[in-house]
């Protein structure tokens, strides 16, 4: 795109020509970028390990994948992160308007009103709670009981040096919630998958920190990259690796089939390719690695899928 052609007040980690942002007229380009719609690899990251877990439970149980939950699992996804973002930037006002990647967000920049905001954020949560309330009742208190940690996280870079690890515990919460809504109930493999999510969130979420490192000391935000420094690349590795690890164990005790630990052996080669990319880092390659990410949860996904599609036929 030309310089003409390009969009007002675009984001510096929005990708080029997204369709969100391409088809929005400019009264709601605010509410997209609230909701992250023009970066959609949030929802499309949080929506992994629900998907994951889904597929775990439907081969656990010898069942095809429910199809209904995964699309369920889509539009909660893209709704609770969309309302997840629009209160982090309600709380973080202040803050992002003294970091440069973020100071044009809508709400530091002027754009959207405190109190339209807010009225969105109800607006999603809503939209979240609908397909909550289609689940089974354990399904529901499962999910509710994410909302404290969702509560918590904007806080967290005020107070520790490991703001991602509480990231992790939200964002990785779909990988108990797929189980709960085909089992009614908790058992190890959605444990174990659940630590996976969360190390691998912590992971994914530290090279995207590197974007910030500059600028979150001057600002009073703590983070993993800052934390690990000079050997973000060991940090991020070993997170990754205990990420294979803790998978290893939800599908040992999950009885997953061949086509699961192949999908888990790409996830992996992905995760390693990442790492061996961390040797000379800067802020373009840190968001790449980010992004990619979104292809590295697919790659276990399709295993799963496959797995427990084929033991159901």
């Amino acid at each position: 795109m030309t310089g003409a052609d390009q969009p007002p007040h675009r984001l510096p980690d929005a990708p080029a020509r997204n369709l969100a942002e391409r088809l929005a007229p400019a009264f709601a380009l605010p509410f997209v970028q609230l909701a992250r719609l023009d970066r959609p690899i949030g929802w499309q990251l949080l929506l992994a390990p629900c998907w994951w877990s889904s597929a775990l439970a439907s081969l656990a149980a010898g069942q095809a994948p429910n199809l209904l939950h995964l699309a369920l699992f889509l539009i909660g996804a893209v709704a609770m992160r969309g309302a997840g973002s629009t209160y982090n930037d309600i709380v973080d006002r202040d803050i992002d308007a003294r970091v440069e990647r973020t100071r044009g967000r809508p709400l530091p920049s002027g754009r959207a009103s405190l109190f339209a905001a807010r009225a969105f954020l109800v607006l999603q949560a809503l939209i979240g709670l609908a397909v909550l309330l289609s689940f089974n009742r354990f399904a529901i208190l499962v999910g509710v009981a994410s909302l404290v940690i969702v509560a918590l996280y904007p806080f967290a870079k005020r107070v520790t040096s490991w703001p991602q690890a509480v990231l992790g515990l939200a964002f990785a919460w779909g990988a108990l919630m797929g189980w709960a809504v085909e089992r009614g109930a908790l058992a190890a493999p959605a444990i174990w998958l659940y630590a996976a999510a969360v190390f691998w969130t912590i992971g994914y979420d530290t090279v995207y920190a590197v974007q910030d490192r500059r600028d979150d000391p001057a600002a009073g935000v703590r983070s993993t990259a800052r934390l690990f420094g000079a050997r973000v690349r060991e940090g991020v590795s070993t997170l990754y690796l205990l990420t294979t690890l803790c998978a290893s164990a939800a599908l040992y005790t999950a009885g997953a089939g061949l086509m699961s630990w192949l999908g888990l052996f790409a996830f992996s080669l992905h995760l390693m390719w990442q790492s061996r990319k961390l040797a000379a880092v800067d802020a373009t390659t840190a968001l790449m690695l980010f992004r990619s990410n979104r292809d590295a949860g697919l790659l276990l996904f399709a295993g799963l899928f496959v797995d427990a599609l084929t033991r159901a036929l």
